[in-house]
């Protein structure tokens, strides 16, 4: 293959490495990994610190040696695209994101400005708006954030702005506590806000969730009563669309309705779940979204777009550039020759920003809305016959009789426990279950899956099962989970 550029004259150095890179990652198969292929070829730290030459030296090596360590790299790298890797809430990624990533990252601009970034700041706009709709803010305004950690933080930095307007100047000293609340099954990231933002995480109150993990709004109001009656000041609620675990919908409209009696501002992390306000058939998951006063979403999770990108919205325009803004004189000067309004960087809390935007308007130029709604559609009809496939095999126990999004949990009991009592001994062998197969499976490279334990609501470890949109997920893909993890819990004690 001739490394060439346009009219047929020899690439740069760097054109070459880019194209021999490429060409790797199709030899490679990263992009379209082979079912037969291994999820990962894992190695403890300290072997893969032995094979893997990592640390920086005086002199640069050869293009050739680039490349070998580059192969080493991707060899030695957990394959996310792989049909079989079950392990996080994302997965595969779709390919024109990826193009739009690679076209971003070699224009290599920051979205501050639109002297900087025309395009990707008219593309964000562009974005936002149809993203805006979509949720029910028409005249509403966003921005895109580094991870949803960031959006749940951005809600409740505006949420405390508009409860407390001088803190931006003043801060918080001598006024009552504020007090956030979320769902015990919520996002950490809630705690982690309180703490960045001066709030302290003894002021998230978690709320008591039902069975199948949804917060309860009669426990809100309790709560809410509770820390007014401690002298406090109630001024964030975080609803979660989609929990991590569970994948449990919070009751949007009763928590609404809460939220306008004491004058609560409503956040709702969609990260996970928001994926669903794109498909008509399942987009009732979140309603009474349309009254929330933000929601949070991260398109890199269930639609496939590249790490990162991520969406935070909010009803009030302009509010975030009023809580947010710190008029940088050397990037916002108000006497430009152009229509500074699109100057968009002072809203932000970062001042570099990557143009996220631009991966997902080239997947959705691409796929249009109804091509989103056709593999979101597919992911959720995978995750319900895999629930329905492992219903009927012996050993397989459902955490939950139903599950509104993509996530199935479950144990998996090996023959030797079955039909003994399931007192407190039996149940400490099954939890050690989950993490012997997970090991298994790793280490033979078949499948990645993740575990974990619901102390609060006093479940054992449990395997999480989700699908995304990319790669499509097939019904033999859900079939050779339960196969795999039946192949290799079979001998467990």
């Amino acid at each position: 293959m001739a490394d060439q550029g346009r009219n047929g004259e020899k690439c740069g150095p760097r054109a070459i490495i880019l194209a021999r890179l490429l060409r790797l990652l199709c030899e490679e198969g990263i992009l379209e990994p082979s079912r037969k292929s291994p999820v990962v070829r894992f190695q403890h730290p300290d072997k893969l610190q032995e094979i893997l030459s990592l640390e920086p030296e005086a002199q640069g090596v050869h293009m050739n040696e680039i490349l070998h360590l580059c192969h080493d790299i991707v060899k030695y790298s957990v394959q996310t695209c792989h049909p079989h890797f079950k392990n996080q809430l994302y997965g595969g990624i779709d390919p024109y994101g990826l193009a739009g990533a690679w076209l971003a990252e070699a224009l290599n601009t920051n979205i501050h400005t639109y002297e900087v970034a025309p395009v990707f700041v008219l593309v964000e706009c562009a974005v936002l708006r149809h993203v805006l709709n979509i949720a029910g803010f028409p005249n509403g305004d966003g921005i895109f954030a580094p991870g949803g950690s960031m959006s749940n933080m951005y809600g409740m930095v505006l949420a405390r702005y508009k409860a407390v307007p001088d803190s931006k100047m003043k801060g918080l000293s001598g006024l009552p506590p504020l007090v956030a609340f979320t769902s015990e099954d919520g996002h950490y990231s809630v705690k982690k806000a309180a703490h960045w933002l001066g709030i302290g995480t003894e002021n998230v109150v978690a709320v008591k969730t039902d069975s199948h993990g949804r917060m309860m709004p009669s426990r809100l109001t309790c709560c809410i009563q509770q820390a007014i009656a401690e002298g406090k000041k109630p001024f964030f609620v975080s609803a979660t669309a989609g929990t991590t675990v569970l994948g449990a919908f919070d009751p949007l409209e009763q928590i609404a309705d809460i939220c306008h009696q004491y004058g609560l501002w409503l956040h709702v992390d969609a990260c996970w779940g928001g994926t669903l306000m794109l498909s008509k058939k399942h987009c009732h998951c979140l309603k009474g979204l349309e009254r929330a006063d933000s929601v949070a979403w991260n398109p890199h999770k269930m639609l496939g777009a590249p790490l990162q990108c991520a969406l935070f919205l909010t009803k009030e325009k302009g509010l975030m550039h009023h809580c947010n803004s710190a008029s940088a004189s050397y990037l916002f000067q108000q006497d430009k020759f152009y229509d500074v309004s699109f100057d968009t960087g002072d809203k932000s809390v970062q001042c570099g920003r990557k143009v996220d935007a631009f991966k997902l308007w080239l997947m959705w130029k691409a796929h249009g809305s109804n091509g989103f709604e056709s593999l979101i559609n597919n992911a959720m009809d995978a995750s319900r016959y895999f629930k329905e496939a492992i219903q009927v095999q012996p050993g397989f126990r459902l955490v939950l009789d139903e599950f509104e999004c993509t996530n199935v949990c479950f144990w998996f009991i090996p023959p030797s426990l079955r039909g003994q009592e399931e007192n407190d001994e039996w149940w400490n062998k099954i939890h050690t279950v989950a993490p012997k197969i997970k090991e298994r499976l790793i280490l033979s490279g078949t499948l990645m899956i993740g575990y974990q334990p619901l102390p609060h609501k006093g479940l054992r470890n449990f395997f999480r099962f989700v699908t995304s949109c990319h790669p499509p997920p097939t019904y033999a893909d859900m079939d050779h989970v339960w196969q795999e993890i039946e192949r290799l819990g079979a001998d467990l004690w």
